[in-house]
């Protein structure tokens, strides 16, 4: 599954774009880079029901950002993603 892909469903699960996220976990501090990814990924399985693998990735969005590592772009295998910025304002708007 791509990267985008992972935020694709958690905008699904949780009927939230990924940038609404971000600015939730903002509110909470959780984009401090002191913050470990524990107490991100239990904010987002308790109130959103998210699992590991879909935590994991809103973490990567929250602490670091829309850019990912270019390797995955075009790459072949289920990792590839079109782009090494990822779209946060939801699947619906992403432009083609």
């Amino acid at each position: 599954m791509s990267f985008q892909a992972y935020l694709d469903a958690v905008e699904a699960k949780t009927g939230l774009t990924p940038r609404q996220l971000i600015d939730l976990a903002a509110s909470k501090g959780f984009d401090d880079p002191a913050v470990k990814a524990g107490p991100i990924l239990e904010w987002l399985k308790e109130d959103y029901g998210l699992g590991r693998g879909h935590g994991m990735a809103m973490v990567h969005v929250i602490q670091k950002g829309p850019q990912i590592d270019a390797k995955h772009v075009g790459a072949k295998g289920s990792h590839r993603d079109e782009s090494a910025l990822l779209w946060l304002d939801g699947k619906d708007s992403k432009p083609v």
